[in-house]
C-alpha cells in the first residue's frame, strides 16, 4: 500500500510539471524527424535554392528497416540527454530542498521511497518512446515501405529496455551525487564511455547494452531473434536491477548517516 501511495503521487506530481506532455511530444519530434527529412530532402533542398547547376545529388534506396533504425539512433542521443534530464533531480531535488527528510520522516521505507521514483519514470519512458517510435513506424510505412506491426512490438520491446537503463543510471547517481548538474554529467559520461569500451571490445562484449541497437538490425534483417540480443536483453535487465539494488542501498546508507 504504501509503494502504491508514492507511486501515484509519482504519477501526479509528473502530470503537475508537465513532463506527460512535453516529454511524449519531444520523443515523438526526434522519433519522425529523421524518416520526414529523409523522404523530403529533394524537396527541400530545392526550396533553399537547389544544388549548383550540373551537380547531380542522388540519395541512395532506404529500406523501412534503414529509416526506423534512424529514429533509434536519434534516441540513442538525443532521447538519452532528454531522459537524463528529466531525471537527474528526481531525488537530488528532493534531497537539496529537504522533501525527501519530510517522505522519510512518516516513516517511508528507503526502498519503497527510490522504486516509487524509478518505475513511475519508467512508465513515463515507456509511454512517449512507444508514442514516438509509433509515429515513426506509421511514416515509414507511408513514405518507405511496409515494416511489420509484429517487428514495431519487438524494437519496442527491445529498446525500451536499453532506456529503462539509462534512467536505472540516472537514479543510481541520484542515490549517489546531490547535485543534478553533477548527475547528469555522470549519466552522459557513463554512457559515452561504455559505447567507446564497447566498440573497442566489440568482440568479447557482444552481450553489452550499448550492442542492443546493432542486434536490433540483425533481428530486423533475418526477421528472427537472435542469441546475442537475447543475452544483451538479459544483461541489460541484469545491470539495471543492480543499480537500483545499490542505488537503494547507498541512499539508505547516506541517509541514515546524515
Amino acid at each position: 500500500m504504501q509503494w502504491t501511495t508514492l507511486f501515484k503521487k509519482e504519477l501526479l506530481e509528473n502530470w503537475r510539471n508537465k513532463k506527460w506532455i512535453w516529454f511524449p511530444l519531444v520523443m515523438i519530434l526526434i522519433a519522425i524527424m529523421d524518416p520526414l527529412t529523409t523522404y523530403y530532402m529533394p524537396l527541400i533542398i530545392d526550396a533553399v535554392g537547389g544544388m549548383p547547376e550540373g551537380t547531380v545529388f542522388e540519395l541512395p534506396e532506404f529500406t523501412p528497416t534503414d529509416v526506423i533504425m534512424m529514429s533509434l539512433g536519434q534516441y540513442s542521443i538525443i532521447g538519452v540527454i532528454v531522459i537524463a534530464l528529466i531525471s537527474m533531480g528526481t531525488i537530488a531535488g528532493e534531497r537539496k530542498s529537504g522533501v525527501s527528510e519530510l517522505i522519510l520522516v512518516k516513516p517511508v521505507s528507503y526502498k519503497n521511497y527510490i522504486l516509487s521514483k524509478w518505475a513511475s519514470l519508467n512508465v513515463l519512458v515507456w509511454f512517449a518512446a512507444c508514442l514516438g517510435l509509433f509515429a515513426s513506424w506509421y511514416y515509414v510505412n507511408i513514405l518507405f515501405g511496409e515494416l511489420s506491426f509484429l517487428a514495431l512490438l519487438q524494437i519496442i520491446f527491445f529498446y525500451g529496455l536499453w532506456l529503462t537503463f539509462v534512467l536505472s543510471l540516472s537514479i543510481f547517481y541520484n542515490a549517489l551525487l546531490k547535485s543534478p548538474g553533477l548527475i547528469l554529467f555522470a549519466t552522459i559520461a557513463t554512457i559515452v564511455t561504455m559505447s567507446i569500451v564497447t566498440q573497442i571490445f566489440s568482440h568479447v562484449l557482444s552481450w553489452s547494452p550499448n550492442k542492443l541497437s546493432s542486434h536490433i538490425i540483425e533481428m530486423l534483417q533475418t526477421d528472427q531473434i537472435g542469441s546475442a540480443l537475447w543475452g544483451a536483453a538479459v544483461i541489460t535487465v541484469a545491470l539495471s536491477i543492480g543499480l537500483i539494488i545499490s542505488a537503494i542501498y547507498i541512499f539508505r546508507k547516506k541517509e541514515m548517516a546524515a
